[in-house]
């Protein structure tokens, strides 16, 4: 029986912020194989230095998609290793070349540091065909119309590793100023089914986690995100299908309060402006009687009023299952319980299993609800009876709760 692939973590040079973009490095056989090449020459610089350090040829470029901040430094990548080819799909290859959306001169317009001349691939592949490159077989899946007009992914099956390009980031601000989150949704929806034997993924914008775990993150963003526009484009609203100044504010404010730290994908210090702008032309042009069920807008709460991983959180107190309790939370999550500090998932579930577990929840009352957050005002009864009143604010990102915090009510 063959011996199963040795794991090796790719290498990874993350530009600098505001706009910070990947670039990875995977071992093969027949040297490295690159996928994407960053936004600037002087970027694309910086990580060859970093890749030269391993002392490995490199055998092969890969493209994702065809934004300017994953193919501006090609040129310097190409300088820099001319014997590798650079592959891109031919639909993103067509993209590129044709850039009819005008990305090329709006990149250089903003940034200085954008090649004057595109650098394109010399090697092109059908759409979804398997690539071999470097000695590496990677299985391609190729989408359109979502965050990009194309898009392309590269997945190793043999290690579970998925390359997203942008279809699926972390903890970032995206770009949805193509104005297609709804065809992003769709996407995320085939991406997880196309893969779904991908253990991590590593995405073009923040770091590498969980592929499912980042899909989901994904598709709550944009669903969050239609949610809050949606309003601001009723027919009852007050500018109709334009969003007022006043509810680009509050849509901006509700943003900052679930999304706290979350840096743009792009060096563009208007891009929340523009995403809202995008959307709502998008949502004012969707006939609700034919909108997708992948683009249908999500309830925050289940039936019990209470997001996902919240009502698991208290369903698992009152199964006394120390496992979905623990489960309920992030890896790096932490919780506040009256000033004392639990930080990590190991750490909450001893917490639990000495504190909580043995004894009953009851939800009072939803104090506090906005996306990624709830208050709750809760009965909690240590032993099953009595008990006393307290507030629990739980943060959620995606399917897990990322922090918690415990307060007397009174």
């Amino acid at each position: 029986m063959a011996q199963p692939a040795r794991k090796v973590e790719p290498g990874r040079f993350a530009s600098s912020n505001p706009g910070s973009v990947n670039t990875y490095w995977v071992q093969a056989p027949e040297g490295l194989v690159i996928i994407d090449t960053l936004r600037t020459p002087t970027d694309a610089r910086k990580a060859v230095e970093e890749i030269k350090k391993t002392g490995e040829p490199v055998a092969a470029i890969l493209l994702t998609h065809s934004h300017p901040d994953h193919v501006g430094g090609a040129g310097a990548f190409h300088e820099a290793f001319p014997q590798a080819p650079i592959y891109a799909s031919k639909a993103t290859d067509k993209t590129m070349r044709e850039d009819s959306r005008g990305f090329y001169p709006l990149a250089r317009s903003a940034n200085a540091g954008f090649p004057a001349k595109i650098t394109y691939a010399d090697r092109t592949f059908e759409d979804g065909a398997p690539l071999q490159a470097g000695g590496l077989r990677f299985e391609t899946a190729t989408f359109a119309h979502g965050e990009s007009d194309t898009a392309n992914v590269y997945y190793r099956p043999d290690t579970g590793d998925l390359f997203s390009g942008d279809l699926a980031t972390g903890k970032v601000t995206p770009a949805l100023i193509e104005g297609t989150s709804c065809g992003w949704l769709q996407i995320l929806d085939q991406l997880g089914g196309r893969f779904s034997g991908a253990r991590t993924m590593y995405p073009g914008h923040g770091a590498a986690g969980p592929a499912r775990a980042l899909i989901d993150v994904q598709r709550r963003y944009l669903q969050v995100f239609r949610g809050l526009v949606r309003p601001a484009v009723a027919p009852d609203s007050p500018e109709g299908g334009t969003v007022a100044p006043g509810e680009q504010k509050s849509i901006i404010a509700e943003l900052d309060r679930a999304y706290p730290g979350h840096p743009p994908v792009a060096d563009l210090p208007t891009i929340v402006q523009e995403n809202i702008k995008a959307v709502a032309r998008e949502l004012s042009a969707e006939d609700p009687a034919k909108t997708p069920a992948a683009c249908a807008d999500t309830p925050q709460e289940g039936a019990d009023g209470l997001l996902a991983p919240v009502s698991a959180y208290v369903t698992a107190v009152n199964d006394r299952n120390l496992d979905a309790l623990a489960g309920a939370f992030a890896a790096d999550a932490e919780l506040i319980d009256v000033g004392r500090r639990f930080k990590g998932r190991a750490a909450i579930r001893d917490w639990a299993r000495a504190e909580v577990i043995g004894g009953s929840l009851t939800v009072i009352e939803v104090a506090e609800n906005r996306p990624g957050h709830q208050r709750l005002l809760v009965r909690f009864a240590p032993g099953g009876q009595g008990g006393f009143d307290a507030y629990y604010a739980f943060t959620v990102d995606g399917s897990s709760i990322t922090r918690a915090e415990l307060t007397y009510a009174n």
